[in-house]
């Protein structure tokens, strides 16, 4: 039994390299493929969950990668990544305050985690644009101080998107 546990981890980091070459040389199906196969003999692995997920969100398949990283969070609440990487998947849809609930959850975990961090900095100046719009919308009287916050934070949010 010591045996098979130890031979175990090699052979998962065997699987998770080649996987990562292929997805490095453009082979990303197969390197899926590599993830989904070493996880049927490993489901609970959490780099190989972690990886597929992020293969997943790479890919474009939002909601294969929200359920893994979902499952994540649930199985590893005190792991910030998953969080992080669901409000990567919540801002990119627009859901601000679901990707600002993820962060904040991601922070309570790792309070120092930089991207985390920086990532929620970017979805905060998002909701100020959107309360800014709001309050504009909703006010009777042009404000020149108002649509000096808009452009100020138009342009900051074109300079986030472009980085």
């Amino acid at each position: 039994m010591l045996v098979l546990a130890l031979t175990a981890a090699p052979a998962r980091a065997d699987d998770l390299a080649s996987a990562q070459r292929l997805w490095l040389a453009g082979q990303k199906t197969q390197a899926v493929e590599q993830i989904e196969q070493a996880l049927t003999r490993q489901p609970d692995d959490l780099q190989l969950r972690f990886a597929l997920g992020v293969m997943r969100m790479e890919l474009g398949d939002r909601a294969q990668a929200m359920s893994i990283f979902t499952r994540l969070t649930q199985d590893f609440p005190d792991l910030a990544d998953p969080y992080n990487n669901l409000a990567v998947l919540h801002a990119a849809a627009g859901e601000l305050d679901e990707a600002k609930t993820a962060l904040e959850q991601a922070l309570r975990v790792h309070p120092d985690h930089a991207q985390a961090q920086e990532n929620l900095g970017d979805v905060l100046v998002r909701l100020a644009l959107r309360a800014y719009q709001r309050a504009q919308k909703a006010s009777l009287m042009p404000s020149d101080a108002l649509a000096g916050k808009i452009n100020r934070t138009l342009a900051l949010t074109h300079e986030l998107r472009t980085r």
